[in-house]
């Protein structure tokens, strides 16, 4: 079986309205999730790079996010205006976009390598 190239996991989690840290859905993911599909598919990344709408990743904070694999790329405070550039800088040029990057010590999971 074909594997993807690279997979971009775009977390469209809601929650209810009363919980302090908010949520992606609340802050417009499901555009940013959409428009990633539709851009890849228009720009011939079908079957080569998946855009997934993911469950909380646990960076509520930055929301709305996403993360890139295998690269392990985070990106946060993402608007639908950012799809564009990260599309032509990361996935086809290869460059992260460092002012979407969420800073490695600013994740919420806990390395233990």
């Amino acid at each position: 079986m074909a594997k993807f190239k690279l997979h971009l996991f775009v977390c469209v989690n809601s929650r209810d309205d009363e919980d302090a840290r908010g949520c992606c859905a609340a802050r417009g993911s499901a555009a940013v999730a959409r428009d990633f599909k539709r851009k890849l598919y228009e720009r011939g990344h079908k079957r080569v790079v998946r855009a997934n709408k993911s469950q909380c990743l646990d960076q509520c904070a930055f929301g709305p996010v996403m993360v890139v694999y295998p690269e392990g790329v985070w990106y946060g405070r993402l608007t639908p205006d950012d799809v564009d550039e990260i599309i032509e800088k990361h996935i086809e040029g290869g460059q992260v976009v460092e002012r979407l990057v969420i800073p490695d010590e600013h994740l919420t999971g806990v390395d233990k390598g």
